[in-house]
């Protein structure tokens, strides 16, 4: 009667692991991909030469709105903290550049407005000359390796990327250890299960203990 009870407590632990195993390793698929090619594309980041491609816009600030971003200029040097660009001025720059600055950190001086627009795979940048309102607005792009290598580190990724990552971290760690837990309950059946476990777990640290200084 015992035996029969642990069979089919076995058997119910056996379904609920592999349930939850192929769950998160449905959620975590494509992740786990992305972050295994872009591991190996940022350990031989050296080797993957890109030529970066730069693209410039000009534009101008219409005179009533320059009103405005040059009285604003005058008290922007001894404030504490910088001001934000006024709504009227991000708006119109949304409107003819689609770029958009608004939560941006604003870097004031007397002949100019310099907002910096970093993203993931290059750079970008916006400046506005104090007082002739001429705008220039410049984007720097290193190639899809690079862009997949920066979301792989979370630069200049933005808050839902943070997310993404925490998520899937999360479902990597049910993966894995729901993946332990059946090797365990099929250890007993498998000899090879445990000494192929603390090899991968001993591989890694004597490279790092004896090959890493």
């Amino acid at each position: 009667m015992t035996s029969t009870a642990n069979s089919l407590q076995r058997a119910w632990w056996l379904k609920t692991l592999h349930k939850w195993h192929w769950i998160s390793a449905s959620i975590s698929l494509i992740g786990l991909l992305l972050f295994s090619i872009t591991g190996i594309t940022l350990n031989h980041a050296a080797s993957i030469e890109a030529a970066p491609q730069v693209a410039t816009r000009q534009a101008s600030v219409p005179a009533p709105l320059m009103e405005g971003l040059l009285a604003l200029s005058e008290t922007a040097e001894d404030a504490r903290t910088p001001p934000a660009l006024p709504d009227e001025v991000a708006r119109w720059i949304a409107g003819e550049l689609s770029v958009n600055v608004r939560g941006r950190e604003i870097e004031w001086s007397p002949d100019e407005v310099y907002v910096a627009l970093p993203r993931p795979g290059g750079d970008a940048w916006l400046r506005i000359g104090l007082p002739d309102g001429q705008v220039e607005h410049e984007v720097t792009t290193r190639g899809w390796i690079s862009y997949l290598n920066d979301l792989h580190k979370g630069r200049h990724t933005g808050s839902a990327w943070v997310w993404f990552i925490d998520i899937f971290a999360g479902a990597c760690l049910l993966f894995a250890l729901t993946g332990l837990l059946i090797l365990k309950l099929h250890a007993t059946s498998r000899p090879s299960t445990w000494p192929l476990v603390a090899a991968g777990l001993l591989l890694p640290l004597l490279i790092a203990l004896f090959t890493i200084h």
